[in-house]
């Protein structure tokens, strides 16, 4: 996983509320558990008709944003079943940080676990981000010192410490447990002597 430490980039203004993980990744796309191939489907119903045919000028895909790797976008995101293919979709789309009011905390804790930073603002500070990324503006955030700043605007953020950490080391719960590796090795060794029972085959 790659570590988050700051972006700098345009971002994406997608202000709709109650987004939820169907819509970010349609259920009948779920047919693999490859964190790859998923970006294509990903927001399928904003980018496409029925029929399959691109939707013109949609956020997603028009050239105005084309290369932002921030998402600003609105309250309650990732809302609905718990699938970690949405922000394996979202990732493959390229964004790395998402700002809204609020989101779904088991889709939060899903991004954590793949590198993505999940933004919770005031909707007053979302609004004046979306201007800001419809007008072109690039946002800068920055994880050490928990802002978000867009010209002469500040914002801070609160983010749990653990899941700054993993971010910030670029590591999911597994890497975190394996940083502790020489200590489990120790601890099995004992336990193979005090019950060895345990270990045999």
């Amino acid at each position: 996983m790659k570590k988050f430490t700051e972006i700098r980039s345009i971002a994406t203004p997608f202000p709709r509320v109650n987004i939820d993980t169907d819509i970010i990744i349609p259920a009948k796309h779920l047919k693999s558990i490859k964190r790859t191939g998923f970006g294509d489907h990903a927001f399928e119903t904003i980018r496409f008709e029925a029929d399959g045919t691109p939707i013109q000028d949609n956020v997603f895909d028009c050239d105005r944003y084309k290369g932002a790797s921030i998402l600003v976008t609105g309250d309650n995101f990732g809302c609905g079943s718990s699938r970690e293919h949405a922000p394996w979709a979202i990732s493959e789309l390229g964004f790395r940080c998402i700002i809204a009011p609020s989101f779904a905390d088991i889709f939060a804790g899903n991004c954590v676990k793949n590198g993505i930073l999940t933004v919770a603002l005031p909707q007053t500070d979302v609004d004046a981000l979306v201007l800001a990324a419809e007008a072109g503006h690039k946002i800068c955030v920055n994880l050490p010192n928990q802002t978000v700043t867009c010209g002469n605007a500040h914002y801070e953020f609160d983010f749990n410490s653990a899941h700054k950490q993993m971010l910030l080391d670029g590591l999911d719960e597994v890497g975190q447990t394996l940083k502790s590796a020489a200590a489990i090795s120790t601890y099995e060794d004992k336990q193979k002597l005090t019950t060895p029972w345990l270990f045999k085959a």
